[in-house]
């Protein structure tokens, strides 16, 4: 396995293949530098595995036990931490800063991020239902319709769709492509959407390789 990085998410924009001519929509992201905070090994931890951090804060936002954690690595207040196990033994060391130059041009990722949250939302904006006939005669225009069985079983099933939260959920997004990379200010051009709004928080890994908390 190998280490990941986190970043926000900027927006969305197009860039031109010199080549073919042919316009590729990409989502921008801005991210790291993540400082390693934890180093695990099999000796001391049972297993391989970095954690890193991100987005600097002002001590108050933190707790002391967080603030404790990370003073063991000299690290600055962070918002987020991140641990991305490993096959063999780390090469990094605390305090080390894990930044774009991790990824290349052609990179397949992963990307995990929360997506928009709706709110409450009905049947077809959820589901795609189709709605009822318009007509004056019809009275269900967006009502659901039947969700039981009658008197057997007398219930609902689970997992019936039906309004409810819309959004607002942890979604991986797999085998993206990176398509350029800026050392300079840590920026990934990555091919397609991302999950959630600009200013959302992203975990961005080889792929196949899923980061854990």
């Amino acid at each position: 396995m190998s280490i990941g990085i986190l970043g926000t998410k900027l927006g969305m924009t197009q860039i031109f293949d010199k080549e073919s001519g042919i316009a590729i929509p990409v989502t921008v992201v801005q991210v790291g530098p993540c400082p390693v905070t934890q180093v695990k090994t099999k000796e001391t931890d049972g297993y391989n595995a970095i954690q890193v951090g991100y987005l600097p804060v002002k001590e108050k936002a933190l707790s002391k036990p967080e603030l404790g954690h990370l003073k063991k690595s000299e690290t600055d207040p962070v918002r987020h931490l991140r641990e991305y196990r490993l096959n063999d033994a780390p090469t990094q060391q605390l305090g080390d800063a894990i930044q774009a130059d991790i990824f290349q041009v052609g990179d397949l990722v992963d990307v995990a991020g929360k997506t928009m949250g709706r709110g409450f939302a009905g049947y077809q904006k959820r589901h795609n239902f189709k709605r009822g006939n318009m007509t004056h005669g019809s009275k269900n225009h967006r009502l659901p319709g039947s969700t039981g069985a009658g008197t057997t079983p007398g219930r609902v099933y689970p997992g019936k769709r039906m309004a409810g939260q819309y959004g607002a959920s942890q979604v991986t997004i797999r085998r993206l492509t990176v398509v350029r990379v800026d050392t300079e200010q840590n920026l990934l051009l990555i091919k397609g959407a991302l999950p959630g709004k600009p200013g959302a928080l992203l975990n961005i890994t080889p792929a196949n390789i899923v980061g854990r908390t």
